[in-house]
């Protein structure tokens, strides 16, 4: 082990998971500042493996998604909007159409979430107009 590795395990070792988590984010732009794409992207095939191990991505995902759903309304729904453009034009028709319905059953349960009975009858009648224009 080298001098380098042996400061970093004394330090990291003395550290609370709060000093760690924001040497990390202050770190990482200097880190990373002169690699290239590439380089980055060969990192993280390296690296995922070793950072996955033991994670529950199924548990996961869900918070991921939320958090970024705070973060980033308006991408998240410009993104949703242009992966479906693209995306339903290939799938099989009889998939096309499940998909659809359930999509639809989604968006309109979440929609109405919260909504007072006036304010539901609103929504579901601009949906109505939007479909049958």
């Amino acid at each position: 082990m080298g001098m380098m590795e042996k400061m970093m395990d004394f330090m990291m070792g003395k550290m609370s998971k709060k000093e760690k988590e924001d040497m990390m984010s202050k770190m990482m732009d200097k880190f990373f500042a002169d690699m290239t794409v590439e380089d980055k992207q060969k990192m993280m095939e390296e690296m995922m493996p070793k950072m996955m191990e033991g994670v529950n991505m199924m548990e996961m995902m869900p918070k991921m998604m939320m958090s970024m759903m705070e973060m980033m309304p308006q991408m998240v729904t410009e993104m949703m909007h242009m992966c479906l453009v693209m995306m339903l034009p290939k799938m099989p028709k009889d998939s096309k159409i499940d998909f659809v319905l359930k999509m639809v059953a989604s968006l309109m349960e979440q929609g109405i979430a919260g909504m007072s009975e006036e304010e539901k009858k609103d929504f579901v009648s601009k949906v109505t107009d939007k479909v049958k224009a």
